[in-house]
Order: C-alpha cells, then structure tokens, then sequence
C-alpha cells in the first residue's frame, strides 16, 4: 500500500511522495506560544505530528522537521486586538516577558520528552528571527500587498483572489455579518503584518522597522521560518485544526503572495481533545497539564497510549476513566513485552513478514494508530517465536514510541530536592484575595484566584475563612 495522507487542502487522502530531485521531507509544525503550561490537549496534537514525523522514518525517509516557539506576536484576539500573551503571561506573572518565555519553553520541552516525542532538526523562536519576519513583510509591500493604519501594517486580503480557498471561507457573508472590531481595517479577513507600539508607554517586546518601532504579529513568524529553513514550497504542514480559518489561512496569503509558489504539498491537523464535552483551552482555565496527571501516579506514556487510541482526526473525549483504562491496557501490554526484551532475532518467517507488512500499511494509511496497536496485540497472541515477536514488538514501538523496550515502571511523582516551599508566598496572596473581598474589589479577588489556580493552588470560602490545598 502507497503511504496515504489526508490533506486539508483537498479534503481527501492523497498517495505522498516527494517532488522529483527532492531527498528530504520539508515539514513545518506550529509550536507552542510559551506564556503558559501547554495542555494535554495541546500535546495530543504533538503525538500526532510525532507519529507522523515516525511514519516517515519508518517508509525510509529523511525529514527536515522544524518547530516554532512564539515567544512574541500573539495577541489574544483572532481580530488583531488585545494583548500579546506573552506580556500578558508577565503581567499575571510578576516576571519580565523573557522570563516567562524561558521558564513556560523549557516546561514545554520537559512535557515534550516526557511523552517520548522526537526532537525536530530545529527549534526555531519567533525573537530570533525578527529580521527576516521584517524582510516578508517588505516584500509583499513591494508587491501592493499590504496597507498601513494608525496600529500597525496590514495584510489586504481582499487583494488575494485564494485567500478563501483553503478554509472554504464565505468571504461575502463574513463581511456582512461581521462581528469583528474591524477598526481601520479593510475587510474582516485582514490581518497584522506588524504592529506599532503604544505611544503612550514602551512595550516589554519591541524593535524598530522600516515602518517605526513595533512588533511582528503572529502569522507572519511562521511564514518566514518556515520558508528560511525549507523553501517556499513545504511537503507537509501541519497543526492544530484551529488553525485551518485564520492562521493557516493567514500562513498560505502571505507566503504565496510573496513568493508566487504554493506554500504547501500536504495539511495536516489533529483534531481537539475534550473535556467535559468542550474543547480543553486555557482560556477556560479549564486544563490539564503532563504535570497534574504525573502528580495523579499516571506515567506519561500512559497518555500517550490513551491519545493513540483514537484517529488523529477524530475528537477524543478525555475522562480519567479512559485515562485509567489506557493504563491499565499499558500494563496488559507490558507483561507480554517485558518478557521479550532483549530476546529479538531477525524477522525470517513468512508470518512475521505478513505482520510487519500490515502494520506498515495500517500505520501509511493516514496514520491509523488504533488498527496498529490492533495488530501488535494480534502479534502477541501468535505462536510465532519469542525472537520473532520481540523483533516485530521493537520494530513497531519506533512509530508507537511508547517504550516497550523498558520494562513497565509504575510512576510516582517523586518530591523535588531543589524545589522552593512557597507556602508562606500562597498565604500572602490569599491574605491580598480576603483583603480585596473586604473592600468588595472583585477582579482583584478573581485575579488572585486565577494566579493561586495557575500555581496549582485550590482554595475555599467558608464562614471561617479561606483554606487551600495543592491540586
């Protein structure tokens, strides 16, 4: 079977290959903006890429994968307004933006080895590449792309017969029933290029521009690593399926309107994880992290298995009884394959041969993860040779990465040595909280709450006061 993929762009599973002359898969995935923990249901969406980035390696070829860190740029409105999440991430914080940055990047990549996730060739951070973010913007100036406001540079979308394409978008009815602040912007479609600083106070992210000191906005980052490191044109793109109307749509207007090329050969986007019947999000301050459940006793590959259960385009349902059933599956598994490490031969057998052959084409056939840990469970019921089948357990776990070549170690949170008590910080935050609630100064109250939330802190009013507990 031919590795199939199922593209976005033409909503339907294509045969992949590479363009003739072409040695090496050119992918770009959205990474994280780094102003807060990332949520598992974040992380499933790297499962997914992970899996993909595997899948490849496993039909023989060679990746340039590169992953961003938005780090500057992210405003917390679609529609170009509010602010930048990482100055808002300080401001909740106390701590200068760069130390948000730095401290929620490396939580992220603790959370990315934690669930046995392939490094990309490189990691790439919007600030370290303000330079060329400029130099795109340029360009599509130079070709009548863009126009300027009185907040920043825009992109006019109008003036891109495509930009619907992508996202199937009903431009005409967006306009007419738009609900977006469209301030002095164009058309609702528009979007910022680059920002202008208040004039009024000095932001904690800026540089200065040909069109005056500022900072980028967030498509335009992606758009310029992206092509820097694999070209105008990439094989694979993937993402969140959030991303498909704005900022992959975004992505595609800007960087082939500069460049005349397609941006793309393949979309891929993993559909969201639920929770309750919603989308987890941080802004719901609903969330779970890799963190909460590794406190809970889960060991992170538990949740890996849990999101390798369900096809990276379906929603998935996070409850922790699935997530104990997922568990509990992982042990099962562990028993038989515990017993075969270090015992594989070469695969030989005819049977053996069949195995691996189905599990490739379960595995190139859009990614499906659930027929592939089918097959493995199949595998283990077989009376191939103890040789035979830990030879096929290794060679699957490369795309599954859910360390079957280690024995099965039950998980315990361990208390960290160097970690700093912060109680009596807590008590001080929740003696400001009952001092706001005294002078009825709700939003201050809620604010606290929300940073004690964030640190991981439940508190409760009673008629004797505030309590707390860690969550």
């Amino acid at each position: 079977m031919a590795l199939t993929f199922y593209n976005t762009a033409s909503r339907k599973k294509e045969p992949f290959s590479l363009l003739p002359g072409n040695d090496t898969v050119k992918m770009y995935c959205c990474g994280p903006t780094v102003y807060h923990y990332a949520h598992i249901g974040n992380l499933r969406t790297y499962i997914f890429e992970d899996t993909l980035c595997r899948t490849l390696e496993y039909y023989g070829y060679k990746l340039n994968h590169i992953v961003n860190i938005t780090d500057v740029g992210h405003l917390t409105s679609d529609g170009d307004t509010g602010d930048d999440k990482m100055e808002k991430g300080a401001a909740r914080e106390g701590k200068s933006v760069w130390e948000i940055a730095q401290y929620y990047t490396d939580a992220f990549m603790k959370d990315w080895h934690a669930l046995n996730i392939e490094e990309p060739t490189r990691w790439t951070k919007a600030t370290d590449h303000i330079q060329e973010q400029i130099d795109l913007v340029k360009t599509l100036e130079e070709k009548g792309y863009t126009y300027r406001t009185s907040d920043g540079i825009y992109f006019d979308s109008l003036k891109d017969k495509h930009y619907a394409d992508f996202a199937r978008l009903d431009v005409e009815h967006l306009q007419q029933g738009s609900r977006i602040d469209m301030g002095e912007k164009r058309a609702p479609t528009d979007f910022a290029l680059w920002k202008f600083s208040p004039k009024d106070k000095k932001r904690l992210m800026e540089w200065d521009s040909p069109w005056g000191i500022g900072f980028p906005g967030w498509h335009i980052e992606c758009s310029a690593m992206a092509m820097k490191y694999n070209g105008p044109t990439l094989d694979i793109h993937c993402g969140g399926t959030d991303h498909v109307r704005v900022h992959h749509t975004n992505e595609i207007a800007q960087s082939e309107c500069a460049t005349g090329k397609p941006f793309a050969r393949f979309w891929m986007h993993g559909e969201f994880l639920r929770l309750d019947g919603n989308k987890m999000s941080k802004s719901s301050g609903e969330f779970l992290t890799v963190s909460v459940l590794m406190d809970k006793g889960y060991n992170p590959m538990d949740y890996r298995l849990f999101a390798l259960t369900s096809h990276y385009r379906n929603y998935l349902n996070f409850s922790f009884e699935s997530l104990d059933s997922a568990r509990e599956a992982l042990k099962s598994l562990h028993k038989k394959t515990d017993p075969l490490i270090g015992k594989a031969t070469a695969i030989q057998s005819e049977e053996a041969k069949k195995w691996q052959q189905e599990f490739k084409d379960a595995i190139g056939d859009d990614l499906n993860m659930p027929r592939a840990l089918g097959i493995l469970n199949s595998i283990l019921k077989t009376e191939l040779s103890e040789g035979e089948k830990a030879a096929l357990v290794a060679d699957f776990d490369k795309v599954l990465g859910l360390k079957l070549d280690h024995p099965r170690e039950e998980f315990v949170k361990k208390p960290d040595p160097n970690a700093v008590d912060d109680t009596a910080e807590i008590e001080a935050l929740i003696g400001q909280r009952t001092e706001a609630r005294k002078a009825k100064n709700w939003a201050e109250s809620d604010r606290i709450r929300d940073l004690l939330k964030e640190k991981g802190v439940e508190i409760k009013d009673s008629k004797d006061g505030t309590s707390w507990k860690r969550v």
